[in-house]
């Protein structure tokens, strides 16, 4: 009998809620003090705002403490549900992405959109679509009775080849749709928020040594993610402030694209694992990891290639709230169809 799926936290389980009640806040501080947000936008180094950064790592570290590279090892035991995840999120979630950003945003939504935000909403979902899940993927295996440790070793390897492909994969669909991106600053944002939190993560684990140690750490700290999300959301929607208000159907055209390419996606890769008949405690998962996005990296860099103000950066922020609504959508259809997978009769 698989163990009953463990609750969400009140921050998980309500983080709609709280991101749209930054947005609201950040345009409030943006009308009411903007010389505030003006100074926090100010406060740049080398294309990378500091203020940002703290709050993104105070989303990414907490992440990465939970990731053990030593569980990659396990892969062996059920190498068909790692393959369906790395085909899914490398070889084709980035390219699915980018080609359904050029659609909606330079064809069917082209009237309603100036071809400067077309190009700055694409390059939005292309950071998106090329950081699968992360953190939130652990929530959601939960959610379906996964299968905890080849969860954590999916991960794993998704963050290890983060590390060499996020960066060139990004840079590519930037170029093939004519988006100008300096390489030094994608390095140097994927180094900042992905290479040196890991280093970070891992560095942490061996000093606390124990898993129990590291269960009790990551549990105080686990906060602090939630914490920098919404305080970075309210900065992007403090300098969007006046666009949103004088646009805000912009927010329904950004989050059209992004429903559809998660519920492809998901059926892609679900589909895939039942075709292979991957049990379900590892089917699930495998699934929700493509159609999840590591949307802290996506904010980091979108803000650090673009700007604060960016519309890529708001393209991003709409990925946060449409992602909650729309995986426990899939959780509860995966939970529903649970019986036709091997091994998943209740």
């Amino acid at each position: 009998m698989p163990d009953a799926p463990a609750p969400m936290g009140p921050f998980e389980r309500l983080l709609t809620l709280w991101v749209a009640l930054a947005m609201v806040a950040g345009i409030g501080i943006g009308a009411l003090a903007p010389g505030l947000i003006s100074a926090i936008a100010g406060a740049e180094v080398a294309s990378i705002n500091l203020v940002v950064a703290v709050l993104i790592w105070a989303m990414v570290y907490p992440m990465m403490v939970g990731v053990d590279f030593g569980a990659v090892a396990g892969v062996a035991r059920q190498p068909r549900g790692l393959l369906v995840t790395l085909t899914v999120n490398w070889l084709i979630k980035p390219f699915t992405m980018a080609l359904l950003a050029v659609l909606f945003f330079d064809h069917v939504f082209a009237p309603w959109l100036t071809p400067e935000d077309a190009a700055q909403y694409t390059a939005g979902l292309i950071l998106l679509g090329a950081a699968p899940c992360t953190a939130m993927v652990f929530v959601w295996s939960q959610l379906t009775r996964g299968d905890a440790t080849y969860t954590l070793v999916q991960v794993s390897v998704n963050d290890l080849i983060m590390v060499v492909a996020f960066a060139p994969i990004v840079a590519l669909l930037l170029g093939v749709t004519e988006i100008a991106v300096p390489w030094d600053t994608l390095v140097i944002a994927t180094v900042l928020y992905v290479v040196l939190p890991l280093l970070a993560g891992l560095v942490t684990r061996r000093v606390l040594g124990t898993d129990a140690a590291i269960e009790r750490f990551s549990a105080r700290v686990k906060p602090l993610s939630m914490v920098g999300l919404v305080a970075t959301v309210a900065i992007l929607f403090g300098l969007q402030g006046q666009v949103i208000l004088a646009r805000p159907a912009v927010i329904a055209l950004i989050a059209v694209p992004i429903v559809i390419q998660s519920y492809g996606i998901f059926a892609l890769a679900y589909g895939a694992a039942y075709a292979l008949r991957v049990p379900h405690r590892i089917a699930a998962p495998c699934a929700m990891i493509g159609t999840s996005n590591f949307f802290e990296l996506a904010v980091a860099v979108a803000i650090s290639l673009f700007g604060l103000n960016s519309g890529a950066a708001l393209a991003t922020v709409v990925g946060v709230l449409v992602e909650v609504p729309v995986m426990l959508s899939l959780v509860a259809f995966a939970n529903r169809t649970r019986s036709r997978f091997p091994g998943g009769a209740a």
